[in-house]
C-alpha cells in the first residue's frame, strides 16, 4: 500500500502552481488534470510515494522549463527528480526553440525514438510512472477517437500526426510487455482500441524495428505532444 504525506500534499500544489493555465491540447481541461491522473494511476499499481510525486512533476520540466529540476531536487529529493528527468524527452526551452512545423514534426520523431531507447534500459521506478503517463494519455486519445466532432482529428493536435502516433504508442506498447510494467496488459489493450477506432491501423512500430504484430501483443496553453 502506498502510504502518502505531507510531501506528497505539497507536491500537489507545486504541481498546480506550476501548470496554471495550462490546458490539455484541443480542450478547455486543465492540464493537472492528466497530472492528477498519472499520479492516481501510479497508486492504483502499488507506486511508492516518490514515483508518485514523479507521477505529479514528471512534465514539469518539459512544458514549465529546465528551472524546475533544480526547485524539485531541493523539495523532493533526488530519487524524485531522476525519475521526472527520465520521463522528460525534451525541456520547454527546447521544444519553443523549434521555429516552424517541419522542424517540430522532425525534432518529434528524434525525440519519441531516443525516448524509447532511453526506456529499454530504465529501471521499474521509472517505468511505472512512464507506462502511467502514457496509459492516461492513451485513454484520452480513445476518447476522443469515439467523441462526435472529434474522432480521426485528434491526430492533428500531434506533431507525430496519425501514423506517428499509433506507431509510437504500438512501440511503447511492445516495450512495456517485454519489461512486464504492471500496466502493460491495460496499456496494449488501450492501443489495440486506438488502432482500432482510426480505422484498424497497422501496428507499425516507430522505431522500424522487429516487433510482435497483431491485437493481442503481451496538454490559455495547450501542452503534451504525448
Amino acid at each position: 500500500m502506498t502510504i502518502l504525506t505531507d510531501r506528497f500534499s505539497r507536491a500537489v500544489d507545486y504541481t498546480r502552481i506550476a501548470h496554471a493555465g495550462q490546458l490539455r491540447k484541443g480542450t478547455r481541461v486543465p492540464y493537472l488534470s492528466h497530472l492528477l491522473g498519472v499520479a492516481a494511476l501510479v497508486i492504483e499499481h502499488d507506486g511508492s510515494e516518490e514515483q508518485a510525486i514523479a507521477g505529479l512533476l514528471h512534465d514539469t520540466i518539459e512544458d514549465c522549463g529546465q528551472a524546475h529540476e533544480g526547485m524539485i531536487r531541493a523539495l523532493f529529493g533526488e530519487a524524485v527528480v531522476n525519475i521526472v528527468l527520465a520521463c522528460t524527452d525534451a525541456t520547454a526551452e527546447a521544444k519553443a526553440a523549434q521555429d516552424n512545423p517541419a522542424a517540430a514534426r522532425r525534432n518529434w520523431h528524434r525525440r519519441k525514438r531516443a525516448h524509447l531507447a532511453d526506456l529499454i534500459d530504465a529501471t521499474d521506478e521509472v517505468l511505472l510512472v512512464a507506462a502511467c503517463d502514457k496509459l492516461q494519455n492513451a485513454r484520452a486519445i480513445a476518447q476522443d477517437l469515439e467523441t462526435p466532432g472529434i474522432g480521426q482529428t485528434v491526430f492533428d493536435r500531434f506533431n507525430g500526426g496519425r501514423d506517428g502516433t499509433l506507431g509510437y504508442y504500438h512501440s511503447l506498447a511492445h516495450l512495456f510487455a517485454t519489461r512486464n510494467v504492471p500496466v502493460a496488459t491495460a496499456f496494449d489493450s488501450t492501443v489495440g482500441r486506438m488502432h482500432r477506432l482510426a480505422g484498424n491501423a497497422p501496428r507499425v512500430p516507430l522505431a522500424g524495428g522487429q516487433d510482435e504484430p497483431g491485437e493481442d501483443m503481451p496538454r490559455p496553453q495547450a501542452v503534451g505532444d504525448c
